[in-house]
């Protein structure tokens, strides 16, 4: 049987690369006379650049960027030669992302968005005509304010503080906004992320996303009134907004559905003349994920956790749903499942299998999650391949 292993990362343990080795390696063990293809996808968060480069090819340009408390990390960009111009891929998680902070270290009052505009910096001095940036998986909160100061809109003083300080920022913090824009006026730039949050109001970043970053309630209401304090600043600074098509009447971006995504950085992408494409969407298409699902037997696709928050806008629920086009069979391995048989019907999967439905699993998942989730999907690979 032909086999496609699809999966997205294992929660904060694995990638997406280390978990489809970790899904072969089981499947190998359970049913070893079936054919394995490995495509490790993503939604634009951690392990984007890895899934693409590992379907692209093209050139990993290595540098060093700040991560959301101002310390060096290593990061990198992926230049391709896409139909004649060259396309750079930026993992915006690689430079603001939660998991390059301990669990004391989480405050998305003091993160900034600075590492992703100097990765936005390093892609344009790569001759990229075209940046794509994927989005997820941040630590942060300041509409992307730390961005626009990377790449000059204001003084980092100001603006690459983190989303409380906006609260203070003068009126001529941004004067350099326009000029920024004039800079970007020859670059297509992509965002790729499924997150539809806006920027402002109660199913804002602030409100929505800030808790799970570290803030309190109270740290959360005072973020929602910096980051609006830093948007009327943008408003006086750049009056000629976007245009609605429909109305005719400038655009309100921080109501637009992904000017939330990584605590607003889609907000400052968006200004910046950024279009939105779903995360998965464009991940799926770049691999050639539809050929390769329908010329397999079975998909075979995984996650940390299978939760309400699965069911739309995840590699997950990408898989599923591409994958019943193509009249194949696709079934899930997660290390929890949160919803019942119905939902995951309702996405189109054959089977749903968890790895830790009680704690001593749980204890053993955390303690060794390659081997754990190895001998689930041998089980797994049982079930679903005939034996010889």
């Amino acid at each position: 049987m032909r086999v496609l292993i699809a999966p997205d990362a294992f929660g904060d343990t694995l990638g997406p690369v280390q978990t489809a080795s970790a899904l072969a390696e089981g499947w190998g063990e359970g049913a070893p006379h079936d054919q394995l293809r490995l495509l490790p996808l993503s939604d634009g968060g951690p392990g984007f650049l890895d899934v693409l480069e590992r379907a692209l090819g093209g050139t990993v340009v290595a540098t060093t960027v700040s991560d959301p408390l101002g310390r060096e990390v290593p990061a990198a960009v992926l230049v391709v030669e896409e139909e004649g111009r060259r396309t750079a891929y930026v993992e915006a998680a690689q430079a603001a992302g939660l998991h390059l902070l301990s669990a004391d270290e989480r405050d998305p009052g003091l993160t900034s968005t600075w590492g992703v505009g100097q990765l936005l910096e390093a892609a344009l001095a790569e001759g990229a005509e075209r940046v794509v940036v994927g989005l997820g998986g941040g630590s942060t909160n300041d509409a992307g304010a730390g961005l626009l100061a990377a790449l000059g809109a204001g003084p980092p003083a100001a603006l690459a503080r983190g989303g409380l300080a906006l609260r203070d920022a003068a009126p001529d913090a941004l004067a350099g906004a326009g000029a920024v824009l004039d800079r970007l006026a020859g670059v297509e730039l992509v965002i790729a992320t499924d997150d539809t949050t806006p920027l402002l109001g109660l199913s804002g970043t602030s409100a929505a996303s800030a808790p799970g970053k570290g803030a309190s309630a109270e740290q959360a209401q005072e973020l929602e009134s910096a980051l609006g304090h830093f948007t009327e600043i943008l408003h006086r600074v750049l009056p000629t907004r976007p245009l609605d098509l429909a109305t005719g009447a400038p655009r309100r971006l921080d109501r637009e559905p992904g000017a939330g995504a990584c605590g607003g950085l889609g907000y400052a992408l968006l200004l910046l003349g950024a279009r939105q494409v779903g995360g998965v969407a464009e991940v799926l298409r770049v691999t050639g994920f539809d050929v390769l699902a329908a010329g397999s037997d079975l998909v075979v696709t995984a996650t940390g956790r299978l939760d309400w928050a699965t069911l739309r806008g995840s590699v997950v629920s990408g898989v599923a749903e591409s994958t019943l086009a193509t009249g194949r069979p696709c079934v899930a391995v997660a290390g929890e499942v949160l919803v019942g048989r119905r939902e995951t019907m309702s996405l189109g999967l054959a089977g749903c299998y968890a790895v830790a439905d009680h704690p001593r699993e749980v204890e053993a998942l955390v303690a060794d999650p390659v081997g754990t989730l190895a001998g689930r999907v041998a089980r797994v690979a049982r079930t679903w391949s005939p034996a010889r």
